[in-house]
C-alpha cells in the first residue's frame, strides 16, 4: 500500500473513529472530542488534497480506491466545509429549541449523524469502483436525511423525506446504468465496475448510451440538476445550518464527480461530443430554472438554495466544454463556490435569532440593524452572486470562454445571458438583505456571530487568492490531469 493510499485510508478512519468516541464519552466531554476529531480529519484531508494537488501525475488507481487530482480537489473542499461545520455546530445547538430525540441525547445524536455523513462524504471521490461510488453516494442519503429533519418540525420531518424519496428513485435509475454496464465489461462481477474498466466496455454502443444516460439522470437527482431539484430547496431551508452547508457545498459537487468520472471513461465508447453534450444540456436547463426563482424575493436559506441549483449548472457546462479554460473554471468554481456557500449557510445561525421570521421570509436591511452579521451574508452573497472581484466571476468567465473555444458557440452565448440574468436577480437580493429597509429585530447577543465574523474574515481572504489564481491555472499540469481523467 503507497503512501497516498495510507493517507486515504487515515483519512477516512479519522471521522469514523470520532463519531464512536462520540457515541461513547461523557455528555460533558461529547463537544470536545467532536472538535478536535474535526481538527485531525481536516488536516488529514488538507495533507492528501495538497499531495494529489502538488503532484497532478502520481496517480494511485485500484480497483476499490483512487487518489488523483479530482478526488484531491474534492477532499479539500470536503475537508475544508465539514471542518467549519464541525466548528459551528455548537453554535447551533445552543440554539436549537427541538430535536428528534430529548435535550440530553440530541447533541451526541447531532454529532454522530454529522460525523458519519462526512465520513461518506468523503469516501465518495476516493471511489474507484463506480459500483462503490453507487453505494456511498446512496449511504450519504441515509445519514443526511436525518439530519435534514433533525429539529423535528412538521416542515423538517416533511422535507427529509422528500430528500430521501426522491433522491432514492433517482439512485434507482442510475443503478439500471450500473448494472447494463457492468453487463458490457468482460469479465463481469464489481471489478468490471472500476474506472479503468469501464474504458473497455465492449457491447453495442447503443447500449453504453443508454447506461450513460440512465446514471446522468439518476444521479442528477443527487446533485439538484433541473428538472430533478426538488427536494433541494425545502433540505436546504429545514437542514440545521451547518449541515445545509455540506449538502450544498460538498455533497453536491462530490456526486458530480461521479458523473465527470463516468463521462470520462465512457467517452471513448458511446463518443466524447455526445458524453459531453448530455452535461451541458443538464447545465443549461439548470440555469434556465434557476433564474427566475432567483429574481424572486424569498427566505435566506432558500434563496441559497436555488442559487446552488445554478451553481451545479455552471459546473456541468464546464465539465462539458472540457477545455483547458472551462477546466479551470471548474476547479475554483468548485472552490469558490464552497467557500461563499458555507459561509452563507453558517450565517443563518445568529441570523435567526436575530429575526426569527428569517426562516419563512425575505430578510432586508440587515446591514443596518447589524453590520457584521450584513457583512458577511454580504460576502456571501456577493460572491455567489458573480460579483467582480469574485472568483466565481472568474470562473464564469473562463467556462463561457471555454465553451466558445470548445466550438460551443450557442451553449456559451446562452450561458452567459442566462448568468447575467442570474446575476442580476442576486445583486438585487444582496441590496436588499444588506441595506433595504430596516424592521424591529431581536436585540442582544446573537449566538454564533463571533464564529461567523471570524470565518467571513478567513473566507475573504480565500477568495481573493482564488480569483488571482484565475489567472495562471489554465496552463498548469493540474489542468491537463483532470482533462485526461483517469489514465
Amino acid at each position: 500500500m503507497t503512501s497516498r493510499e495510507l493517507l486515504a485510508v487515515a483519512l477516512l478512519l479519522a471521522p469514523a473513529l470520532t463519531a464512536v468516541l462520540v457515541a461513547l464519552v461523557p455528555r460533558g466531554l461529547v463537544t470536545r472530542v467532536a472538535l478536535a476529531g474535526a481538527l485531525v480529519t481536516g488536516g488529514l484531508a488538507f495533507a492528501l488534497a495538497a499531495v494529489a494537488l502538488g503532484d497532478p501525475n502520481g496517480l494511485v488507481v485500484g480497483t476499490w480506491i483512487v487518489v488523483d487530482p479530482a478526488a484531491g480537489l474534492l477532499v479539500g473542499v470536503i475537508g475544508l466545509v465539514g471542518l467549519a461545520s464541525v466548528l459551528v455546530s455548537p453554535a447551533y445547538l445552543s440554539s436549537a429549541r427541538s430535536s428528534l430525540v430529548p435535550a440530553s441525547r440530541s447533541e451526541p445524536l447531532y454529532f454522530v449523524l454529522l460525523y458519519c455523513f462526512w465520513a461518506i462524504l468523503l469516501a465518495v471521490p476516493l471511489a474507484g469502483n463506480l459500483g462503490a461510488a453507487w453505494l456511498l453516494v446512496e449511504a450519504t442519503t441515509a445519514a443526511s436525511a436525518l439530519l435534514v429533519g433533525f429539529s423535528g418540525k412538521a416542515r423538517a420531518l416533511e422535507a427529509g423525506w422528500k430528500y430521501l424519496i426522491l433522491t432514492s428513485l433517482g439512485l434507482g435509475v442510475a443503478l439500471l446504468g450500473v448494472v447494463l454496464l457492468a453487463a458490457g465489461v468482460p469479465g463481469g462481477g464489481l471489478g468490471a465496475l472500476s474506472w479503468h474498466a469501464l474504458t473497455t466496455y465492449s457491447a453495442a454502443e447503443s447500449g453504453a448510451l443508454v447506461a450513460y444516460l440512465l446514471l446522468l439522470a439518476g444521479l442528477a437527482a443527487k446533485i439538484g440538476f433541473a428538472p430533478v431539484h426538488n427536494w433541494l430547496p425545502d433540505a436546504h431551508a429545514e437542514a440545521p445550518p451547518p449541515v445545509s452547508a455540506l449538502l450544498s457545498a460538498a455533497l453536491l459537487p462530490a456526486v458530480l464527480v461521479v458523473v465527470w468520472r463516468c463521462e470520462r471513461a465512457l467517452a471513448p465508447v458511446i463518443g466524447v461530443r455526445t458524453a459531453e453534450s448530455a452535461l451541458i444540456a443538464f447545465g443549461l436547463v439548470s440555469l434556465l430554472v434557476a433564474v427566475p426563482f432567483l429574481w424572486q424575493a424569498m427566505a435566506w436559506k432558500r434563496l441559497l438554495a436555488y442559487s446552488s441549483l445554478e451553481h451545479m449548472g455552471v459546473l456541468a457546462l464546464g465539465i462539458g466544454f472540457a477545455t483547458p479554460l472551462a477546466i479551470a473554471g471548474v476547479v475554483i468554481h468548485v472552490v469558490g463556490h464552497a467557500i461563499a456557500k458555507a459561509l452563507g449557510f453558517y450565517a443563518a445561525t445568529p441570523l435567526l435569532a436575530h429575526d426569527p421570521r428569517a426562516g419563512g421570509h425575505e430578510v432586508t436591511g440587515i446591514g443596518r440593524t447589524r453590520p457584521a452579521l450584513g457583512a458577511s451574508m454580504g460576502l456571501s452573497l456577493g460572491a455567489l452572486s458573480g460579483l467582480p472581484p469574485s472568483p466565481l466571476f472568474v470562473s464564469e468567465v473562463l467556462i463561457v470562454a471555454g465553451g466558445f473555444e470548445a466550438g460551443r458557440s450557442w451553449a456559451a452565448a446562452g450561458a452567459a445571458v442566462l448568468l447575467s440574468l442570474g446575476f442580476l436577480g442576486l445583486a438585487h437580493a444582496l441590496l436588499e438583505t444588506t441595506v433595504g429597509k430596516a424592521h424591529r429585530r431581536e436585540a442582544g447577543r446573537l449566538p454564533g456571530l463571533r464564529g461567523v465574523g471570524v470565518l467571513a474574515a478567513v473566507s475573504l481572504v480565500l477568495l481573493l487568492v482564488l480569483a488571482a489564481a484565475g489567472f495562471w491555472l489554465p496552463d498548469t499540469a493540474l489542468v491537463d490531469a483532470l482533462r485526461q481523467g483517469i489514465s
